[in-house]
């Protein structure tokens, strides 16, 4: 105990005959609690680096394709591919849709920052308080909340524009047609853009997700030191 005290006695006088001006910082520190505006600010930075690292990573060549958010065809495509596999020109239909849907979904993803943005700009002290005091996934789930409908009504687009530039829904209607006209099948019209468009955002905000535990658990994710003391809160 008396080193304790005799610590806390010294440790000033070392920052005074030091530097001043670091021990006015350390006092300061240590005395003032963060304001609203501080808490607000550390909470919608770290959205801001989850919801910006996420973007980029899937909307990077290969970002959806060649990893865990890769978006594969529905059980309902398989029944065409399956069938097509022994058709001339239809060999390799499944591997090589799935590729220009995963190329849609990378284009997409850029549209996803601005409307994320927004709705962290957005955000009252009192949504900062419930997401920084909830559960682990509260930020997920309050974007999930406030941007789906707006992402997928600006993805859907992108997905049909990018399905059609990389030639995708053009393939998939030839690999419907011709399943369609074989004997004794039930014919299929599957909506493949609504389909790509939801996995796609699934897939967003699942890392979005990760991305917040991560900030949430791992002190060195927290990168800056207004990260550091919003987040020690929930500590």
């Amino acid at each position: 105990m008396k080193h304790k005290i005799l610590f806390a006695f010294i440790l000033p006088i070392f920052f005074v005959s030091c530097d001043p001006a670091a021990f006015n910082k350390f006092v300061k520190d240590l005395n003032v609690p963060l304001s609203n505006e501080q808490i607000a600010s550390g909470l919608k930075e770290a959205l801001n680096l989850g919801v910006d690292n996420s973007v980029s990573f899937l909307s990077a060549d290969g970002g959806y394709y060649n990893s865990i958010y890769k978006v594969l065809l529905p059980e309902e495509a398989r029944k065409v591919t399956d069938k097509l596999q022994v058709i001339p020109g239809f060999s390799n239909v499944e591997e090589e849709v799935v590729k220009r849907i995963n190329l849609a979904a990378e284009d997409a993803a850029k549209k996803a920052g601005p409307i994320f943005g927004n709705a962290i700009k957005s955000m009252t002290f009192n949504d900062v308080m419930n997401v920084l005091m909830g559960e682990k996934n509260a930020a997920t789930s309050y974007l999930h909340d406030k941007t789906y409908q707006n992402l997928y009504g600006d993805f859907k687009p992108v997905i049909v524009g990018s399905l059609n530039k990389f030639g995708a829904l053009d393939y998939w209607a030839d690999a419907v047609n011709t399943y369609n006209k074989l004997p004794f099948i039930k014919p299929l019209n599957p909506d493949l853009a609504d389909y790509v468009a939801g996995k796609s955002l699934e897939g967003l905000f699942s890392l979005v997700e990760k991305k917040e535990l991560g900030i949430r658990s791992d002190l060195s994710q927290r990168t800056s030191d207004l990260l550091k003391k919003v987040f020690a809160k929930q500590d």
